[in-house]
């Protein structure tokens, strides 16, 4: 006679009942089982016992999505788990927008949705249904470049250039922010409206990464299109 942990509860390890299972016939009831299980629980099954799950075995889990990409419309069928950033490099083919760290931590992949900075590799696709989205290619091109564009050549912003394309997008949408009145954590008064300073700049720039270590030069390119806006 053997007791249970709880001390009270007998079994009879003697009993008729026991029964001795080989490994081989023990993978061959566990095998039985799964089988079983499988069987019930089919379409038909479910149907059956009144079940509303959907049991089936579609492996197409894509959506189709309409933006404009650049002043142009775009229509794509991606993949619901693609990011903004993976529809732009490898379905558009845009690979300006640069894939860094793809965590949201380096900036290099910024682009602007409806005028607003966003790092593309932390949203997907399928989430800008009617969008607006403007790429470093959207700015400007060579012999017509964008006076940002223009500022960070001529003040020797970037080295490798990696970073460059993120740099500009959020260059761009960080005059548009302090033109907007939206404070940072250097903005030192919330009463008065936020002025461009190297302060501010370099705050609302601190998501932008240069490796190259160009910062310097980023906040002269910046400065000077700063003062050249009305």
């Amino acid at each position: 006679m053997l007791r249970g942990p709880d001390f009270s509860t007998e079994v009879n390890v003697t009993s008729p009942l026991h029964l001795e299972l080989s490994r081989r016939d023990l993978l061959i009831s566990s095998a039985a089982t799964v089988a079983v299980s499988g069987h019930a629980a089919s379409p038909v099954a479910a149907q059956s016992m009144g079940s509303d799950m959907d049991y089936s075995t579609s492996t197409d889990y894509k959506t189709q999505v309409s933006f404009t990409v650049n002043g142009e419309q775009q229509q794509l069928n991606v993949d619901n788990r693609t990011t903004l950033l993976d529809a732009l490099r490898e379905h558009l083919h845009m690979t300006g927008t640069k894939k860094g760290c793809d965590h949201g931590q380096c900036g290099a992949c910024t682009v602007l949705v409806d005028g607003r900075r966003i790092n593309a590799c932390l949203t997907l696709a399928v989430m800008h249904e009617g969008d607006n989205v403007t790429t470093i290619e959207g700015l400007g091109a060579p012999g017509n470049l964008h006076p940002m564009q223009a500022a960070f050549v001529k003040h020797d912003g970037f080295q490798c250039g990696y970073c460059t394309p993120g740099q500009i997008c959020s260059s761009l949408a960080v005059l548009e922010e302090i033109r907007a009145n939206i404070p940072s954590h250097a903005t030192s008064d919330l009463t008065q409206q936020a002025k461009i300073s190297e302060a501010e700049i370099r705050e609302r720039m601190s998501g932008n990464l240069c490796r190259c270590g160009a910062y310097s030069n980023i906040l002269d390119a910046i400065v000077e299109v700063a003062e050249a806006r009305p």
